[in-house]
């Protein structure tokens, strides 16, 4: 009985060691790495991919350090953090899109200012006219772009499949009432250093 419950102890033992390390990361402390639905290559993918974007960050400005926060999961790159201006956003996300293997972006600074409830306001009911302009016309596919308004300004990042598509979209945002100015970070699919095969 004695020899029987070590064995069962050992196995146990054995076993557990083959759950895998758990690690801290986008999903929180804990999770651990066996239970990563990506594939091995994924995994290193995306490892890769994140060395080389955090690397690009921090050549373009050492503040970026504790600021911002990226994650690749899949070839897909979310950023979080503050920066001090709309500018400093759009190079971040520039970088993120030119990062080989990129398949999407998902841009969620924050621009460290003074609270203007106004004017806050304001930005979002451009964000929401473009969003929806964009949404009904069916020449864009609406999905692949990012929208930010910040004081009047339209940032729009993303990918268009067509130059047609591009400029449609440059003139939805222009066409809304009160934006001072559009400021377009757009990709074409023809210009992606990885395409989907």
């Amino acid at each position: 009985m004695k020899i029987k419950f070590l064995l069962i102890v050992l196995a146990g033992l054995i076993l557990s060691g083959c759950v895998g390390v758990g690690s801290k990361g986008l999903f929180g402390t804990g999770v651990s790495v066996a239970l990563d639905p990506r594939t091995l290559g994924t995994q290193i993918d995306d490892s890769i991919m994140q060395k080389s974007l955090s690397a690009r960050i921090l050549a373009k400005d050492k503040k970026y350090f504790l600021s911002v926060k990226s994650k690749v999961l899949d070839g897909r790159i979310f950023l979080t953090g503050k920066v001090d201006s709309p500018e400093e956003k759009l190079q971040i996300t520039k970088i993120a899109w030119e990062t080989k293997g990129t398949r999407s972006v998902r841009n969620d600074i924050k621009i460290k200012e003074e609270f203007n409830f106004k004017q806050s306001a304001k930005d979002i009911l451009i964000t929401t006219q473009l969003r929806t302009a964009i949404i009904v016309n069916k020449n864009i596919k609406a999905t692949n772009y990012q929208i930010d308004t910040y004081k009047k300004k339209i940032y729009v990042y993303g990918i268009a499949l067509t130059s047609e598509e591009k400029d449609l979209v440059i003139s939805e945002a222009k066409e809304i009432l009160d934006v001072e100015n559009v400021i377009a970070s757009i990709i074409l699919v023809e210009d992606l250093r990885i395409q989907k095969e």
